[in-house]
């Protein structure tokens, strides 16, 4: 494979857009990064800009091209990786979104999901799609949309408005928006809206029809990995192929090789999510899993995963930069968690959308319990820190359950691997080793991988265990009695979380 060659991945994440180039052997050569706006208009709804987002995104391929010093002509191949369920809704003739990007966060979307489950409840669906009716996934986001701005049904009914996750947002206008732009979907991000059977891998009409959305709204699914468009003539990446989509935790899976039964990784981003992968047929959860398609590369067989989804990991440290003012940056959480032992008796439950898997209790929210006059803001870093790896033991131990496999190491990536205070606490918490591989960016990585494969730069999977390599590993140091009283404490706090909103916070706060 020529040295002067190489696969960009564009990777859409819930606080910034980016673009990355990959060499042949899944090494990063340049980037480009720029954040967007997060916008609150009410307590429990967090929206994006569309438009930001896509300007953003050309600005990011041409800060990466540039670094590069590389132009469209050595690109393979564009792969696409997104925040999953957030959800936009726009006008195929204008290109104008009809409302903000809805995003998967946001819990404005209980009582549609309280309406449609009725007397059978969260479940109603779950034996269809593999998920629980619940304020994260995006169908509920689109009715929501078409029920309350003005003219939406009617446009919708009237076959002029599209709907779908990011992924379609951006492959549209990089293929040439109300031009000819290409409305398409992948199986991963489609088993993400509550509207995919996830069996047969195709459009459920019945729920569509429960939830209102036009099947004239929705993008046509494909496999993760083959020739979905061109780049358009008023883009950088004019005639190139854009050949890859996987949502980003299925990415994270694909990028981290995660590709035999009972392989496992876990994502430490704006949120933290754990998938095992399950072979090719899908797996029920009895304990507060999702079952979602991993992957589909070109006519083989789909790949099905368990996931365990926590709403609130880095966005917590975030949150005590942004709005308490603790930190100036986001490492100097570390900084400040290793100034003491231990939590000092603190504990944060993070539940600002709720708590999700494996308790999905939407009328949870955040508290900090264990206060005295002793504990400080050392002791409240620390202890957001560890509340990141108690949500992910909470997971693991479902998951464990689930699978009837016990993991004996843990794959992880994300920007929060670089802590390592916290990658000792996770090896402590769960008993079995962590591992961090060389790139940590194998959201991006995945999506490029599924793109790369699609156009022949990479053979196949075995191109990509071979590119896979350790960084670092962190071996449990905590002796059982103590982890068995930390987590019970923290499960103690997780009680706390639970029943705060009632019609009360709602009128006030809502």
């Amino acid at each position: 494979m020529s040295q002067d060659k190489y696969i960009l991945a564009i990777d859409q994440g819930t606080t910034s857009s980016r673009a990355i180039v990959f060499d042949h052997n899944g090494q990063i050569v340049s980037s480009g990064q720029l954040e967007h706006e997060q916008i609150f208009p009410r307590a429990g709804w967090v929206e994006h800009d569309p438009k930001e987002i896509i300007r953003n995104t050309n600005e990011a391929i041409g800060q990466a091209l540039s670094r590069a010093n590389i132009n469209r002509h050595q690109l393979e191949g564009v792969g696409i990786t997104n925040q999953r369920e957030t959800t936009v809704v726009w006008d195929k003739n204008t290109g104008e979104p009809v409302y903000n990007a809805i995003v998967w966060q946001d819990t404005r979307t209980q009582k549609i999901a309280d309406e449609l489950g009725g007397d059978e409840g969260a479940d109603k669906y779950k034996d269809r799609v593999g998920l629980p009716l619940a304020t994260y996934f995006a169908g509920p986001k689109a009715k929501w949309i078409l029920d309350n701005v003005d003219g939406a049904r009617e446009a919708a009914e009237n076959g002029d408005l599209l709907f779908g996750t990011m992924d379609s947002w951006v492959l549209w206008n990089l293929t040439g928006g109300v031009n000819g732009g290409v409305h398409i979907t992948d199986v991963t991000n489609a088993s993400r809206t509550m509207l995919m059977n996830i069996d047969t891998l195709d459009w459920n009409e019945e729920i569509a029809a429960d939830m209102g959305i036009p099947m004239s709204m929705l993008p046509e699914i494909k496999s993760c990995s083959e020739i979905y468009g061109y780049g358009a003539k008023n883009t950088l990446l004019i005639d190139t192929p854009i050949c890859g989509i996987l949502g980003d935790q299925q990415a994270a899976t694909f990028g981290q090789a995660c590709f035999e039964k009972g392989q496992a990784k876990n994502t430490y981003g704006t949120g933290n999510f754990m998938l095992i992968n399950t072979g090719t047929e899908p797996v029920a959860s009895k304990n507060g899993l999702l079952t979602t398609v991993a992957y589909k590369i070109g006519e083989d067989d789909a790949v099905y995963a368990l996931e365990g989804s926590v709403a609130v990991t880095g966005s917590l440290v975030q949150w005590i930069r942004d709005n308490l003012g603790l930190i100036k940056d986001a490492p100097e959480v570390e900084v400040l968690a290793k100034k003491v032992e231990d939590n000092g008796g603190c504990y944060i439950v993070p539940a600002f959308s709720g708590l999700f898997a494996p308790h999905w209790e939407s009328d949870a929210r955040g508290v900090i319990v264990g206060l005295t006059r002793y504990v400080n803001k050392n002791h409240i870093a620390r202890a957001a820190l560890e509340s990141v790896a108690f949500q992910s033991r909470e997971v693991l131990d479902a998951m464990n359950l689930d699978s009837g496999v016990e993991l004996t190491e843990l794959k992880v990536d994300g920007g929060m691997v670089a802590n390592e205070t916290l990658m000792q606490f996770q090896a402590d918490l769960l008993g079995v080793p962590v591992i961090r591989p060389e790139v940590i960016e194998t959201t991006a990585l995945g999506a490029a991988y599924a793109a790369g494969i699609a156009v022949k730069f990479w053979s196949g999977e075995e191109d990509v265990k071979n590119n896979w390599h350790e960084d670092k590993r962190w071996e449990p140091e905590m002796d059982d009695e103590t982890v068995a009283r930390v987590y019970r404490l923290w499960n103690k706090a997780v009680d706390k979380s639970k029943g705060w909103v009632d019609e009360d916070v709602e009128e006030l706060y809502g």
